[in-house]
């Protein structure tokens, strides 16, 4: 497996790997209430993360398999916060999320982050637990056009 920095021409990839994946994986943790307006949102790929130089995927055989990465925090730099992270759900298991995650925190050590804080869906929250986040309670994130998507703040020491 590749991990590496995204650039503008894995757009639709990534577009593709999100409106694939978020559907099936966020179902058993959200109401279709909340989905069918988040949905449309989220499962977008962000070009200014496309481009940032922090936001990686992960292919294998040419195929993305995952997206993810950070962004330092507009006033702390020693803050970073994680960015868009999906794994392809037909190849869960296979340590995708978690090699851009180590990626992710490897560079932004590198760069002087001490911490990482993570905005996870319901569905992540074991995920990031397992590299070592921790919960520190629930948060709503709005999205454009003022919809909630209910979330779950975690942090991360680097």
């Amino acid at each position: 497996m590749l991990i590496r920095p995204s650039t503008k021409d894995d757009l639709a990839a990534v577009d593709a790997l999100l409106a694939r994946t978020y559907p099936k994986l966020l179902k058993a943790d959200y109401p279709p209430s909340v989905l069918v307006t988040a949905l449309p949102i989220i499962s977008r790929a962000r070009p200014d993360l496309l481009v940032c130089g922090t936001y990686y995927v992960a292919e294998d055989n040419g195929a993305v398999l995952g997206a993810g990465g950070w962004t330092p925090d507009v006033k702390d730099k020693s803050l970073g916060h994680i960015r868009h992270v999906v794994s392809d759900d037909r190849a869960l298991r296979r340590g995708i999320g978690r090699g851009l995650m180590e990626r992710s925190f490897a560079v932004a050590c590198a760069a002087g982050v001490t911490q990482m804080e993570c905005w996870a869906t319901r569905t992540a929250v074991p995920f990031y637990e397992a590299v070592g986040f921790e919960v520190i309670g629930p948060i709503d994130v709005t999205l454009a056009g003022g919809i909630v998507f209910p979330s779950v703040r975690m942090m991360r020491d680097l």
